[in-house]
């Protein structure tokens, strides 16, 4: 005997109607991945590295490295691990020097020129954005990096953690590239890219990429993507067979390159710094 299935209910006043079914629609509405969220409280004990990135030592993994050589101390005694939980930074010292309270977290674009690296310092002697940023400014660490020969906007905080949350895909903030190349591609071709792409066992996600214009072989091409992993518009285009000759890099988030002269740095205004974080949660 088949058993007949009770009538779905009525939906209530106000309530959204039942989601279409099909694997497509399911796919489209699984909400987007949230970052993990913190075991401690803004304002209650947190981890040694945590409190550092906050008050502009570096990164959290600035500051697991630091630890590791033996530069940071509490109340005279060198860490071995950054997993103490803290609720003020009184008694810590890198290098020997007591580290200052935090600041409010502050936001710089800088336009990066080409030959020049996203460091601190560099082995060989080659200059570094530190040399080229304008004086008087704060301590202040980039935000992701920018190939020796890429150029363009580069983001500059002195909040790790504020950087540590731009920088990672989770976060979903896209970059905006152009990129000059020389050889044979078709608009059809850097539309499959939004697919994403496997290149020597690295898998690339969703790419948005256009053809802005055509010289002979020489091309434009604006690409936008949220991953930003390691020389990743470059060997893209090197898998499409092009050889590029100039990387920019236009925008990150909300913020653009737009009125931003070579090697110059602005501040961008604590309104619309409030307001990007606020967007970004």
């Amino acid at each position: 005997m088949t058993t007949r299935r009770p009538p779905r209910p009525t939906p209530r006043s106000g309530a959204k109607p039942d989601a279409p079914r099909g694997r497509r629609a399911a796919r489209a509405d699984v909400p987007p991945r949230k970052l993990k969220a913190e075991p401690e409280h803004e304002d209650g004990p947190q981890r040694i590295a945590k409190l550092l990135a906050r008050a502009g030592v570096g990164s959290r993994r600035d500051v697991e490295r630091m630890i590791e050589e033996g530069r940071i101390a509490l109340n005279g005694e060198v860490l071995s691990q950054p997993a103490p939980l803290l609720t003020s930074l009184d008694g810590l010292t890198v290098d020997g020097n007591p580290v200052a309270k935090p600041v409010s977290t502050r936001l710089y674009r800088f336009h990066k020129p080409a030959g020049c690296l996203t460091a601190a310092r560099d082995p060989k002697g080659r200059k570094t954005i530190y040399d080229i940023l304008p004086k008087g400014l704060p301590r202040l660490m980039p935000v992701g990096r920018l190939d020796y020969n890429t150029e363009g906007l580069l983001l500059l905080t002195n909040d790790g953690e504020f950087k540590r949350q731009l920088e990672l895909p989770a976060s979903g903030v896209e970059r905006t590239y152009r990129a000059r190349a020389f050889g044979d591609v078709s608009q059809e071709q850097l539309e499959e890219l939004v697919m994403g792409i496997e290149i020597d066992g690295i898998r690339y996600g969703k790419i948005d990429a256009n053809l802005e214009r055509r010289t002979g072989r020489n091309q434009w091409i604006e690409m936008t993507l949220t991953e930003g992993k390691n020389r990743e518009v470059r060997r893209v285009l090197e898998h499409l067979g092009l050889q590029v000759s100039r990387l920019i890099r236009t925008r990150y988030g909300e913020f653009t390159l737009a009125g931003l002269e070579m090697g110059a740095a602005e501040v961008v205004p604590r309104d619309e710094l409030f307001k990007f974080r606020r967007h970004l949660g």
